[in-house]
């Protein structure tokens, strides 16, 4: 299923370890604009705004009010310092 993100901002490469989508367990969305989904991630003090360009289509959270596994690309999880 496509939300209408998927390409635009993720990176795909030659298959390099590094570019494989990170997971991260128990996010909670608490808000969303047009291009962007407000997130409490376990380990971190403050909500994180992530682009929804960054959400990778097997995310389970990808718009407000929902709770799951997040799935971005490792460059912004690499950039948020996120596990």
């Amino acid at each position: 299923m496509t939300r209408g993100y998927r390409d635009e901002g993720f990176r795909h490469t030659d298959g390099d370890v590094d570019d494989e989508p990170v997971r991260i367990r128990d996010v909670s969305s608490v808000g969303e604009t047009e291009h962007a989904v407000l997130c409490r991630i376990p380990g971190r003090r403050s909500e994180l705004w992530i682009p929804k360009s960054q959400i990778h289509d097997d995310s389970d959270v990808y718009a407000d009010d929902q709770t799951g596994t997040l799935v971005i690309t490792a460059w912004l999880a690499e950039k948020e310092d996120l596990p």
